[in-house]
């Protein structure tokens, strides 16, 4: 079957998502992303509430014409207010969806009725497969050199294990920030990239200098891993501050959730408070240091308007 390219699936000129960062993503640059000619994916979680995000929805279509808007949607059970999520992609009629971090069936229900995409964050083929059978209509594969919640596999092992099981369009998360690393993801077999960290420090981000400047002076030998956040192991910059309060959770935190009584809500608070912490470090100065970012901030050499990082990427 001939493979169907990520620009043809959603009428954009380069097969391209500018992924959904927590915290990172906000309107402006959605809208320089989808004038760039690529799609953009902004984390429904980064509005304080309902109003702001169809704000947000109504000022990128008033200001692009490309049909490459997305949303990203957590489905699982610690972010409450996804029903509201749901209900108002499909009101505002957005372009695609991008589920992560659990079951996707009641988007793609309600999203198939009302002609709009979704793509569905995977780790490994049992997964793809589970979301290829509900009816997506494609894979976002996170790889093991993804930013944020990361994947098992290099990119070439998990498209070889994700093509066993399903045949609907991959497109490849992790590693990628330079138009030879966008030129080699098409040619293993992907369809398309969603791209994430090389964005972090644009022109247009409303994060700290400090954050951005990170971006810069950090590379791919300083990105660690860490459940201190969710959990779940997360990308981190290896800040001093990292360094100094660890990676692994303590004793009591790795009781709590594993507990089958409570490990819903132990995950729950430990989800909220590194997501507190997390939004500090972002857009203030403060000694707690703790900045998301992936593999991929080392192709970023100097704070850039986003236009010109989508041309380094694209052309």
């Amino acid at each position: 079957m001939k493979k169907k390219l990520l620009n043809d699936l959603l009428e954009i000129k380069y097969p391209v998502i500018m992924a959904p960062m927590f915290l990172v993503t906000n309107t402006n640059m959605m809208i320089e992303a989808l004038n760039a000619d690529i799609a953009g994916c902004i984390p429904a979680l980064n509005f304080r509430n309902d109003e702001n995000l169809r704000n947000s929805i109504k000022e990128i279509r008033s200001k692009t014409s490309s049909k490459g808007l997305g949303v990203n949607i957590i489905v699982n059970k610690s972010n409450l207010k996804m029903e509201q999520q749901l209900r108002t992609c499909v009101d505002m009629s957005v372009d695609f969806i991008i589920t992560s971090l659990g079951n996707p069936e009641k988007v793609i229900k309600l999203c198939k009725k009302n002609r709009i995409k979704v793509f569905c964050d995977v780790i490994d083929e049992k997964h793809a497969n589970k979301v290829a059978i509900l009816g997506a209509d494609g894979i976002v594969a996170v790889n093991k050199n993804a930013g944020g919640h990361v994947g098992k596999f290099c990119s070439k092992e998990l498209i070889k294990k994700i093509r066993e099981v399903c045949s609907i369009p991959i497109i490849s998360a992790g590693g990628v920030g330079s138009k030879s690393g966008l030129d080699e993801k098409i040619n293993e077999g992907y369809s398309g990239l969603s791209i994430g960290s090389p964005f972090i420090a644009c022109q247009e981000s409303e994060i700290s200098k400090e954050y951005k400047q990170a971006c810069v002076d950090y590379g791919k030998k300083d990105i660690v891993l860490t459940t201190k956040i969710s959990g779940t192991e997360c990308t981190v910059i290896n800040t001093p501050y990292v360094k100094k309060v660890g990676t692994k959770q303590n004793w009591l935190e790795k009781i709590l959730t594993k507990n089958k009584k409570i490990k819903k809500w132990a995950k729950l608070i430990t989800y909220f408070k590194g997501m507190k912490v997390i939004e500090e470090a972002a857009f203030s100065s403060t000694y707690k240091k703790l900045w998301c970012a992936g593999p991929s901030i080392e192709y970023t050499k100097e704070v850039l308007p986003l236009k010109q990082i989508v041309n380094k990427i694209t052309t």
